[in-house]
């Protein structure tokens, strides 16, 4: 039986011997791969600026509640009374390095915390305790200034976060 010529596949009489997209097809999706590229390009830098400030509001939070455990325990007078006539710290590193007991051990001190947190904004090169403005109880709020002792925190870098709010006020 023979097929009929409508039916078979006839090559065409001149066939490219490459295969391949036009310069025309490239360029069109190189554009589009850019405008995407670009788009996304914003939404990964609020997503990193908001990873570090979710980090600066632990770190703060972690500071100000060692530094809020500390006055407890001087009131409650579980720690060694401070040298600091307020009750609060003296320093940061006193928060790390810890305070001799009460308790009639000579050995047992107390810690309040592992390690100052680093804000997060700070160059690495600087040392987590000098990355903190500090304020002495003494000071006013409306301009923290520091002192004799550390009765707050706060984030030394300029500029305002997502919020409006400046890192200064947090």
């Amino acid at each position: 039986m023979r097929i009929p010529d409508w039916l078979r596949h006839r090559r065409p009489a001149r066939q490219s011997s490459a295969a391949g997209f036009t310069i025309i097809e490239l360029m069109v999706v190189l554009v589009v791969l850019s405008v995407l590229a670009l788009s996304v390009l914003p939404v990964a830098e609020i997503s990193v600026r908001r990873a570090k400030e979710r980090e600066l509001r632990t770190a703060l939070a972690e500071i100000r509640d060692a530094i809020d455990a500390y006055k407890r325990a001087v009131d409650d007078k579980t720690i060694a009374p401070a040298e600091t006539p307020s009750g609060y710290p003296a320093n940061l590193k006193v928060l790390v390095a810890g305070v001799a007991s009460t308790n009639g051990s000579a050995t047992a001190r107390v810690y309040f915390l592992r390690r100052i947190p680093r804000d997060p904004f700070s160059a690495a090169t600087v040392a987590p305790e000098d990355t903190w403005g500090l304020r002495s109880y003494a000071s006013p709020p409306d301009r923290p200034a520091p002192g004799a002792d550390v009765y707050d925190v706060y984030s030394l870098t300029p500029g305002a976060g997502l919020d409006g709010v400046p890192y200064r006020d947090w």
